[in-house]
């Protein structure tokens, strides 16, 4: 052990004093700032323990402090999305609006009338605002709003059909993210599955002879995140919900991704409508409302008065129920969609999808040049393929443009996977594909602001070298 070390360690005040840390002080608190700073004076004074010399001015232990200061960042980041899928589950799918986001900071900072009704003075409806809109934009008589589209299904059959049977298909019953399959959901809401037709083929008869006195609901999936091709049949909704009201029971479509009416968003093409599954007569369609209506995450009904009624009144419907900053994004990407044209534009999903291949080959080739002249990388424009994720039109590929860097790659990078890494630990956090030893970075899903962080994120990436 060094005395002579150990008598230089500065005390925690000189350390706090540092220009470096003034940011820091600010952001995190002084107590956070401290803690950092006595972390880093231990640490030098083990390292002078062991026999080792460690910088011990006060300028090297204010550095130090940072680096522990970031270790405790948020676990929740934002991150630049170059993968190409646009509503990537793990990257938290639908990024907001604008003016969702401002309509979010609005009711977060204070308190608004969440369930208080203001002409009146008197407790009122949390969502009243959402289903008015959601009727005039769909056509419903009611709708109905819950934390996301599986809490929906699974409130709609435990208030139509508690102990009762439902007839689906066996091609429909889906297994949903994260291992949740339908039986599952069937089993926690109470109503009992009774399966019809085969994977590939179910007909309408198949329904009808189904049908018995403790049948209570037909219910039609539609099956997001795959599709079955070939010697195929299915029936349509518009049948179904005829087969049903024959006999007196309820026709459920639960269509998944919704897309809200054909061209909402743009060049989305094989996905059912929420707009469709009314008009052919069910009495409740279920979509969600961070996919392709590119809103906050949620379940969405809409339907007829006495079905939603039945869900509304369901004990269910308070323990999924959205809070205020949910339905405050979900009003504001409502409201935007009032104006499909409005829509397209400051909706970010559908401007992504709205972006017409030659800006995008337009932005990939300033990032590449940028990639070649600052930075000497291997790096290239090429056509290729987004795909929209999330469980929708899984077979439907958009065009897009990439920007491939090829190897060799800059030390101590050696290989596309650590580079790969690097880049996903940076400021802020980019994550690409990875493809035939090459790394793509595909501009589908993201702003031309992020271009810029793009390049800012090799460039410290670099520098720190």
């Amino acid at each position: 052990m060094s005395d002579s070390g150990m008598r230089r360690l500065p005390a925690v005040h000189a350390v706090l004093d540092r220009p470096g840390l003034a940011d820091w002080l600010l952001s995190q608190g002084r107590q956070a700032v401290v803690d950092a700073v006595r972390s880093a004076i231990d640490e030098a004074r083990e390292e002078l323990r062991g026999g080792r010399e460690p910088a011990v001015d006060v300028d090297a232990l204010a550095q130090r402090a940072v680096v522990l200061l970031g270790t405790g960042r948020p676990t929740l980041r934002p991150v630049v999305n170059a993968t190409g899928i646009l509503l990537n589950t793990g990257l938290g799918r639908a990024p907001l609006a604008e003016e969702a986001i401002e309509a979010v900071m609005k009711v977060a900072r204070g308190y608004c009338n969440l369930e208080f009704d203001l002409d009146r003075g008197e407790r009122g409806k949390r969502t009243d605002g959402v289903e008015a809109l959601l009727r005039r934009l769909t056509g419903a008589e009611a709708a109905a709003v819950v934390n996301n589209n599986a809490g929906a299904t699974i409130l709609a059959l435990h208030a139509l059909a508690d102990g009762r049977e439902v007839i689906i298909s066996r091609g429909q019953l889906i297994e949903i993210g994260g291992s949740f399959r339908l039986p599952e959901i069937f089993e926690v809401s109470g109503a009992r599955l009774k399966e019809v037709g085969t994977t590939n083929k179910t007909r309408l008869s198949d329904y009808a002879r189904a049908i018995g006195p403790d049948t209570a609901a037909i219910l039609r999936v539609h099956p997001s995140n795959y599709r079955i091709v070939g010697f195929t049949e299915d029936v349509h909704i518009k049948e179904l919900s005829q087969l049903a009201h024959e006999h007196g029971i309820f026709a459920i479509d639960d269509i998944g991704s919704g897309l809200l009416a054909p061209g909402c968003p743009p060049h989305v093409r094989d996905e059912p409508a929420v707009v469709d599954g009314l008009t052919a007569g069910a009495d409740v369609v279920m979509f969600s409302g961070d996919k392709l209506l590119g809103g906050p995450q949620c379940g969405i009904l809409v339907g007829t008065r006495k079905a939603i009624a039945r869900i509304q009144a369901d004990p269910l419907m308070r323990a999924l129920r959205v809070d205020k900053m949910t339905l405050a994004a979900l009003e504001a990407t409502l409201r935007l969609m009032l104006d499909p044209s409005l829509a397209r534009a400051r909706i970010p999903l559908w401007a992504f999808l709205n972006t017409p291949l030659d800006e995008l080959r337009r932005r990939a080739e300033t990032v590449a040049e940028t990639f070649r002249a600052a930075f000497r990388l291997n790096a290239d424009v090429i056509d290729s393929t987004s795909f929209l994720g999330g469980g929708s039109a899984p077979a439907e590929p958009i065009p897009t443009a990439v920007v491939r860097v090829s190897p060799p790659f800059p030390a101590p990078w050696t290989t596309e996977s650590a580079l790969a890494r690097a880049l996903r630990l940076g400021e802020p956090p980019v994550v690409a594909r990875i493809q035939a030893g090459c790394l793509l970075f595909d501009l589908r899903a993201m702003t031309e602001a992020e271009d810029r962080q793009l390049v800012e994120a090799f460039r410290a990436l670099l520098e720190a070298v």
